[in-house]
């Protein structure tokens, strides 16, 4: 059972890493599908980096407890590499959590998924949250060259071998190597314990998460069926003979700010079906559309519900005027950031 280091708190923001848009301002001189990052010589932004970085710090000054980065590594559109991300939000921020929301670790070696997560645990000062799932495109696995089938057999092992891997060097130092006291090959410097979240609604998950994992993060659930979701993962984790409190409960809530609905549920599910590359239909009732004030009552009946973290998705390439919204009205539905 591993914890997050430090205090989570109850919202965070899912990173804008999937832009649908040309070129929003957060990833500075750069096209959005483009193939450059660079600033051209009559644009005035700052370079993708320091505009990503910029965002980071703003969400966390605004109260995001984390900050989530996706993960595709082939995909219909651009998509940032969610370490790589990460590495830059540890960069810009000094208290907010940083994890994946998800790493699709079939498509990885988890070896080198470890490492990743280690470096990042150590240069953020014990902040990393690693979530991982196993996605849900064919074609994205066929790409890599990896079996869809099996891909949950492989997600469990995978967990696996991020564990072994960061115990291959628990209590060694490279003194100890040096002197010949250990064996030479060990992952160091070896992490303090990385949470490990798994992702995804389904069934299957949600037992991955009561054996396997330290957190569990879902998404397109009501507040009503996350809390039903809940209940069966409390007898999955009792059934595996795991403390009630060992997986850490958590959700992603994906939303439209906008006082009119129709308006809002227009372009929030536009949005979606353009990152999802499926009808925009398809996410009718996955989306919370509203003020910030129905929203905030939102996350706080899924914090009734259970939840001790909601990853706010806005469906939106300029995220951070909504979130400042949202964040401004959640003291009045009783949550404190």
């Amino acid at each position: 059972m591993v914890r997050p280091a430090t205090q989570l708190g109850p919202v965070g923001l899912i990173l804008p890493t999937l832009p649908q848009t040309t070129s929003p301002r957060w990833l500075g001189g750069s096209a959005a599908g483009g193939t450059g990052g660079t600033t051209g010589a009559d644009d005035d932004r700052p370079g993708a980096a320091a505009a990503l970085a910029d965002l980071c710090r703003t969400a966390e000054e605004l109260g995001a407890g984390a900050l989530w980065a996706t993960d595709h590594l082939y995909w219909h559109g651009p998509a940032l590499e969610a370490m790589v991300t990460l590495s830059v939000a540890a960069t810009a921020t000094r208290r907010a959590m940083l994890g994946t929301c998800v790493v699709q670790l079939p498509l990885r070696r988890a070896q080198a998924v470890a490492k990743q997560a280690a470096s990042l645990q150590f240069v953020s000062d014990g902040r990393m949250i690693l979530g991982v799932g196993v996605g849900s495109h064919a074609g994205e696995y066929e790409q890599a060259g990896v079996s869809y089938g099996d891909r949950g057999r492989q997600l469990d092992a995978g967990i696996a071998e991020l564990r072994r891997s960061w115990a291959s060097g628990e209590g060694v130092t490279v003194g100890d190597i040096a002197a010949g006291g250990a064996e030479r090959y060990r992952q160091l410097p070896a992490p303090s314990p990385v949470p490990v979240w798994v992702g995804g609604s389904s069934e299957a998950a949600l037992r991955r998460a009561a054996r396997l994992a330290d957190g569990w993060m879902p998404l397109f659930l009501s507040p009503t069926e996350y809390g039903a979701a809940l209940e069966r993962l409390t007898k999955e984790i009792d059934r595996a003979g795991r403390p009630a409190d060992a997986v850490t409960r958590a959700i992603v809530l994906f939303v439209s700010l906008d006082d009119d609905p129709d308006r809002g549920r227009a372009r929030g599910t536009a949005w979606m079906g353009s990152m999802y590359g499926i009808p925009a239909h398809a996410f009718e009732r996955h989306l919370e559309v509203g003020t910030a004030d129905s929203i905030a009552a939102t996350v706080a009946a899924f914090r009734a519900a259970g939840a001790e973290h909601v990853g706010v998705y806005i469906t939106d390439d300029e995220p951070l005027a909504p979130f400042e919204q949202l964040m401004a009205a959640m003291p009045a539905a009783g949550i404190t950031t």
